[in-house]
């Protein structure tokens, strides 16, 4: 669902109640448009994130630390300038209004106590995060509007800050049950009862009015003109109800997840009960919880394929290019394997040289080859005498004998090339972070998919690679790694791993090499159940089950001369079938 009005008012009284007199540390701006305030208070240290992305906007805490760029951007560089030290006052929302407003008490230049204010829009695409001052005049914004953007409301440093324009519904808080009721009376009767709340009540998103048409009447959309007087009635208690419910801020976060495969769905701050029995509600601690738990990993994925979208693209371009030249070679060879034909003319032309004469463009002989010794006709240049002939379609032999002998290697050397680059998308899946996508670089210029040149300028703007493999541990105590790339496969499995480690990978699918540390001990059923789980996660095969998962000593796995990176042969192994559970594996997990 988006973060409507009302579940807003509930993020911002939470965030008031935890943030409300720390003071701002730190500020980066780990994304485009994500900015993070790390605070300090009373409960510690706490970092509170800021995002205007257009599918996901939202403020709330988080635990983890993000990756920045080795250069802040400029709006960074303004907000350390007037925010970093100030003291969080309140944090508060405008009525019904989807945005957030984090009141600072700061100094000016001149060291005069001031009044700032960082204010949230949270609006989908139209998102916003803007500095103004005391006076309200807009310092800077994240996110520029100039006349060509909007002629109705302008964001530019200097201008007066203006809210957004006032939507034409009703507040909520201002009607009864009984008014709203009553007001039915006077709607479309083809219009869905969801539809007409979501019409005319100021910050209800389309789940909420669902949820309050649910209640009422059974049904999200049931028409307004099939209600009975009793469904009437029952709306306008549903509604006051509600009312009570947010006025008395009895707010809880609940996340809904589906029950087929256990997938973040929605979240509410009111229990839902609209879909029954195919979702699951669980009640989060906190709402910088919910919200975590429901945007963080699609964000972060979003995120990563953002900054990967050029290795993606030159990677799938060499892909593709290279399946197409595959293709090409292919149909030359299978053309290659009528040659023996060719010899087969070279013959015949030179048994019958006593009836052939320069000039001739066919010939028509009797072909010994076949049992029943037909007559056929043979082409002929009319340019070249008949033993020239001769050798004309003998040569065509040779270049088609000496074509497939050149051909096989080349189609065997192209398809190990393209399995090597299927390697490198699956590897790009498991970035995540700048550092992950500095050494996928640092591969593929290795291996002349990129060139020097095109790396050049990422290399000036990156922090030194220092990207490390994933690091779970078994719930009996065994450490396991999974590589994130083929340069980290190769380092795991061929210098760091131990002779005596097990190697998991998925059988003929991509993914990680994966190494079980035993570390002098025998490894137990739970911990190499839980090191192929791993290895089937993180392979091209994760969403599926019974994922065949080969394992083997690090002794028996070697790396042929002159391999691709990642690339490695074993003959020694045995073969697990195992379905991944990313809930389980994330819990193994080691930060």
């Amino acid at each position: 669902m988006p973060l409507d009005a009302i579940c807003l008012g509930a993020v911002a009284h939470e965030l008031n109640e935890n943030l409300c007199g720390c003071r701002v540390e730190k500020v980066y701006q780990p994304d485009r448009e994500e900015v993070i305030l790390q605070t300090r208070g009373q409960g510690g240290a706490k970092r509170l994130l800021l995002s205007i992305a257009a599918g996901a906007p939202r403020a709330h805490l988080i635990e983890s630390a993000r990756e920045n760029p080795a250069a802040p951007p400029m709006f960074c560089m303004l907000l350390r300038k007037h925010v970093q030290g100030a003291k969080i006052a309140s944090i508060s929302q405008p009525v019904l209004e989807r945005m957030m407003e984090i009141e600072l008490d700061t100094t000016d230049e001149m060291g005069i106590p001031c009044k700032k204010y960082l204010v949230c829009e949270l609006m989908g695409k139209h998102s916003n995060l803007i500095l103004r001052d005391g006076e309200g005049r807009i310092i800077d914004a994240l996110r520029r509007v100039d006349g060509d953007i909007s002629g109705k409301r302008q964001v530019l440093p200097g201008l007066f800050y203006r809210l957004p324009p006032a939507q034409d519904k009703i507040n909520p808080f201002s009607i009864s049950g009984a008014g709203l009721a009553a007001a039915l009376g006077t709607a479309d009767e083809e219009q869905g009862i969801d539809r007409f709340l979501l019409n005319h009540l100021l910050g209800f998103s389309p789940l909420l009015c669902r949820e309050l048409a649910f209640r009422a009447c059974g049904e999200v959309a049931k028409p307004i003109g099939q209600m009975s007087a009793e469904e009437q009635h029952r709306l306008g208690a549903v509604y006051d109800d509600f009312c009570t419910y947010v006025q008395e801020k009895r707010f809880r976060p609940f996340l809904l997840t589906k029950n087929e495969d256990a997938s973040v769905f929605d979240f509410s701050f009111l229990p839902l009960t609209q879909y029954e029995h195919l979702m699951s509600i669980t009640q989060m601690n906190s709402f910088s919880a919910l919200l975590a738990a429901f945007f963080e990993k699609k964000g972060k994925a979003e995120r990563m394929a953002k900054r990967s979208q050029d290795l993606h693209k030159t990677v799938v371009n060499a892909r593709d290019r290279l399946a197409r030249k595959l293709a090409i070679q292919q149909k030359e060879l299978e053309q290659t394997h009528n040659r023996e034909q060719y010899k087969r003319l070279g013959d015949l032309i030179t048994a019958n040289l006593y009836q052939l004469e320069k000039g001739m463009n066919k010939v028509k002989v009797i072909d010994y080859y076949d049992e029943s010794c037909p007559e056929i006709e043979i082409s002929l240049d009319v340019k070249m005498t008949p033993q020239q002939n001769a050798q004309r379609y003998f040569k065509l032999y040779t270049k088609a004998k000496t074509a497939e002998e050149v051909l096989s290697v080349q189609i065997e050397r192209g398809r190990a090339d393209l399995d090597y680059l299927e390697s490198v998308l699956a590897a790009l899946s498991e970035a995540e972070g700048e550092r992950d996508l500095a050494q996928l670089r640092e591969e593929l210029t290795q291996t002349g998919i990129l060139s020097s040149k095109q790396t050049r300028n990422k290399k000036a703007q990156m922090k030194p690679v220092a990207a490390k493999p994933f690091h779970y541990r078994t719930s009996d105590g065994f450490d396991v790694f999974a590589g994130k790339n083929n340069l980290q496969n190769d380092i795991l499995t061929l210098r760091t791993a131990f002779k005596t480690d097990i190697w998991f990978h998925t059988q003929k699918i991509h993914g990680s090499h994966v190494i079980l540390v035993v570390d002098g001990r025998e490894p137990t059923n739970q911990a190499m159940t839980e090191a192929a789980m791993i290895a089937a996660y993180h392979s091209k095969a994760r969403t599926s089950s019974m994922v065949p998962v080969d394992f083997t000593p690090v002794r028996q796995v070697k790396k042929p001369a002159g391999a691709k990176p990642g690339m490695v042969i074993y003959h020694v192994y045995q073969t697990a079938y195992i379905t991944p559970n990313e809930t389980q594996i994330e819990k193994l997990r080691v930060e």
